[in-house]
C-alpha cells in the first residue's frame, strides 16, 4: 500500500488539476496485508508470507495471473519502463498487457477483500 499511495501523491504533484481527485482516492486506500502480516489470518499455502502471490492463491485458487503477458508486479515495472523505446504499435500492444495485469491485479484485491469480509461474517 505505501508504494501505491506514494505514486498517488507523485501523480497529485504532476496533475493539479487531479489533485483533488486523485488525494481522496489516496484517502480511501485499505491496507490488504494488516491481517496476514499480523498473522490473523494464516494458511499452509502462504507459507508463513503474506504477498499477493501467497495470499491470492491460498484464498481464491481460481484467480491466476497465468495466459497474461505481464504476470507480476516485476515484469509490470520492466514493461512500463520499455514504452518509450517503443515503436506505437508495439507500445499500444505492451499497455494492453500492462492494462490488462493491472486490471486482474486490482480484482485480485477485491477478491481478496470479499473473501475477508466472508470469513469475518461466519
Amino acid at each position: 500500500m505505501t508504494f501505491e499511495k506514494g505514486v498517488i501523491v507523485r501523480l497529485a504533484e504532476m496533475f493539479p488539476d487531479l489533485k483533488e481527485h486523485l488525494l481522496a482516492i489516496h484517502g480511501n486506500f485499505i491496507d490488504l496485508m494488516r491481517p496476514f502480516r499480523s498473522k490473523h489470518l494464516q494458511t499452509p499455502e502462504m507459507e508463513g508470507k503474506y504477498s499477493i502471490k501467497k495470499v491470492l492463491p491460498a484464498l481464491v485458487p481460481d484467480l491466476v495471473y497465468t495466459g497474461l503477458e505481464v504476470q507480476n508486479g516485476e515484469m509490470a515495472y520492466d514493461t512500463f519502463k520499455t514504452l518509450k523505446s517503443l515503436s506505437p504499435d508495439e507500445r499500444k500492444e505492451k499497455r494492453n498487457a500492462l492494462l490488462a495485469y493491472c486490471k486482474l491485479d486490482t480484482f485480485a484485491m477485491v477478491q481478496i477483500l470479499r473473501k475477508l469480509e466472508i470469513m469475518c461474517s461466519d
